[in-house]
């Protein structure tokens, strides 16, 4: 196994175990932009990963008592059958011209959209929690699509999921969010799994080296995310899924480096508009 890979893997399963995402949004570009792997492969061994790291996580903060019970139950009812027919369409896709073309370019809609949703959840105003009044189908509705996304390019669970899920209940804290999150992906990643193994071939060893290193990592990043500041780390983490959504749909390499200086910037003009809040109460 590559030692690196092992290693890259224990450090987005420590931002997945803090911020609640990673598993796809992060580990699945990190695959294919800088370990060369094939879209198809890398999607197929990061559903397989999720089995095994997001328990890990979702444990530790049903522990605390940061996991919303109902709203995983009605989330699952959509996300197990979304994501299984997901994992279908992504087998049809495959054996199509140009497959891991048209995978890619989904990976980069995937990524984008969920950089773009992650970012207004940033700019948010809590408000009080009327999670009651949320209609059940409407919950539903939203793991079904959800869970196709997941299965067809692995990502959306932390990402497009979790802010989703803030719109719906806003008076849900940040750790209640992550933690959610995470058991919710539980049944979403074992049916995804599922239709993976059914359809599409696994390359065991990639597979097995983000499990291995992916894995403590989560422990770790659910041990520490009281600790650590989530809300700056999650400004990094949008930043690095919406560029690698920009590298999927074929953005030439200097745009990349303009919009990441723009988000530099962004990214202080924010940190210090927070700051500044804070300092005023």
């Amino acid at each position: 196994m590559n030692p690196l890979l092992i290693l890259a893997s224990a450090v987005v399963g420590t931002a997945l175990g803090m911020t609640g995402v990673g598993a796809g949004a992060l580990m699945t570009p990190l695959l294919v932009l800088v370990f060369g792997v094939s879209p198809s492969t890398a999607i197929s061994a990061d559903l397989l990963a999720t089995v095994a790291m997001r328990p890990v996580g979702a444990l530790m903060h049903w522990r605390r008592g940061r996991v919303r019970r109902d709203i995983v139950r009605d989330l699952s009812l959509g996300s197990v059958p979304g994501a299984f027919l997901g994992t279908a369409a992504m087998h049809t896709i495959t054996h199509a011209q140009h497959a891991e073309a048209v995978l890619s370019h989904a990976l980069g809609v995937a990524l984008v959209l969920g950089a773009l949703a992650m970012t207004l959840r940033l700019w948010r105003t809590p408000r009080p929690d009327r999670s009651v009044t949320r209609a059940r189908g409407l919950v539903v509705g939203l793991g079904a699509a959800g869970g196709f996304m997941v299965g067809l390019t692995s990502v959306g669970a932390g990402s497009l999921i979790m802010v989703l899920l803030a719109t719906l209940y806003p008076g849900l804290s940040s750790a209640e969010l992550v933690g959610t999150d995470l058991a919710q992906s539980i049944p979403l990643a074992v049916s995804a799994s599922l239709g993976t193994l059914l359809f599409a071939h696994v390359d065991w060893t990639i597979a097995g080296a983000v499990i291995l290193g992916g894995t403590p990592g989560v422990w770790l990043g659910s041990r520490l995310s009281e600790r650590v500041d989530a809300p700056a780390l999650r400004h990094v983490v949008i930043g690095f899924i919406g560029l690698s959504g920009l590298k999927y749909l074929g953005l030439a390499a200097d745009p990349l480096l303009v919009l990441a200086g723009v988000g530099a910037v962004l990214y202080a003009a924010t940190a210090l508009w927070r700051r500044g809040h804070l300092l005023a109460r």
